[in-house]
């Protein structure tokens, strides 16, 4: 891929100290800020934090990137200094340092031995692989203030890194103090800047939760465009991908035989979810019945819609399924679903059908 150098004229983010009480009566749109004169390529992968299957794709997707292309640069959702003492810890021969951020996570999706994998794998085969935090500043009184004090003890207290430091710290103090979402996304698109500030001609990739990620999406509150969305309109020229589909690349735990009408199937079981707490219902168990589909599409449908989005598996267009519903008075309802390529309300679905 061809790299370009980036020209920043701008970097600061219009309303990054924007008042809670403020932000939710105005908000000032990115598209307002001077756009940015940056060439480089932005990959973007959105996840749900701490899945295997997800932390499994993002290190492959990552080997391709550094061994084939000759990337470098990885950003993370995570704050400056976590990345700071990653890179450190990258250099250096023992696990020290990981094994404290490991321990600092505590309480959080990074505390997740598939995450400390997930960097370990990329210690091991990826060593060139420097990282960028660009979130604000999460654990600033654990691992925020570690970093601060290795500063000070190397004689490092008028560098670049040192006031940097405390500027995410600030910005996580803010962020916890008024828990306001809006402001955390105006700050990640800041911060994101920044570390694109210290590149010359270089593509990245970042790896972030999905709700940050969508082009076109909005930020978790509804209120204004999320991360990705606020970076694409500034003329970063941005690839995202979804990964949360990786979560559901699972195998049946059993295959039991089931009987439809007067025909038996082989019926793929793929787990029981739990549904304590609804009004008449307390879990539902799924199965997809193999080679059924060519039986079963002409049976009528009933009207009901299941989208893809409750099912704990991948689904595909030609697929049948069942799912039984326990209920608190323990009598069991199953349901029969097909997928026949039909959407509802812009999310593909299954469809419910009698069975004669």
């Amino acid at each position: 891929m061809k790299k370009f150098s980036i020209q920043i004229k701008f970097v600061i983010i219009c309303f990054i100290l924007l008042l809670p009480a403020f932000c939710s009566t105005q908000v000032r749109q990115v598209q307002e800020c001077p756009s940015i004169e940056y060439r480089g390529k932005i990959y973007l992968y959105g996840e749900t934090h701490g899945i295997k299957n997800i932390l499994e794709g993002e290190l492959e997707i990552w080997g391709e990137f550094y061994t084939i292309e000759g990337l470098r640069h990885l950003f993370i959702e995570m704050p400056y200094y976590t990345a700071e003492l990653l890179n450190l810890w990258m250099t250096e021969g023992s696990d020290e340092i990981i094994e404290a951020l490991y321990k600092d996570w505590e309480g959080t999706s990074a505390n997740n031995p598939d995450v400390l994998a997930f960097y370990m794998n990329i210690k091991q085969q990826y060593p060139e692989t420097i990282f960028h935090g660009t979130d604000v500043g999460h654990q600033y009184d654990t691992i925020g203030k570690r970093y601060v004090k290795l500063l000070e003890d190397t004689g490092r207290k008028d560098s670049h890194q040192y006031v940097r430091t405390l500027e995410v710290i600030a910005q996580g103090k803010k962020y916890y103090k008024e828990k306001h979402k809006v402001y955390r996304e105006y700050a990640m698109v800041e911060n994101f800047l920044y570390e694109l500030r210290s590149l010359e001609d270089e593509d990245i990739m970042g790896i972030y939760g999905s709700a940050h990620t969508g082009l076109k999406s909005q930020d978790h509150t509804n209120q204004i465009p999320c991360m990705a969305n606020q970076l694409h309109a500034l003329g970063l020229s941005i690839d995202s991908v979804d990964l949360r589909f990786l979560a559901k690349d699972i195998q049946p735990t059993r295959v039991d035989k089931i009987m439809i009408g007067e025909s038996q199937y082989s019926a793929s079981y793929f787990g029981r979810e739990d549904l304590r707490g609804f009004r008449d219902v307390t879990y539902r168990d799924f199965w997809r019945i193999e080679g059924a589909y060519e039986d079963l599409k002409d049976y009528p449908r009933t009207g009901d819609v299941l989208p893809f989005d409750n099912y704990p598996m991948t689904i595909e267009t030609g697929q049948v399924f069942i799912v039984e519903l326990g209920r608190i008075d323990n009598s069991v309802m199953r349901q029969y679903y097909r997928s026949d390529g039909n959407s509802w309300q812009g999310r593909p679905t299954t469809e419910g059908f009698t069975v004669k």
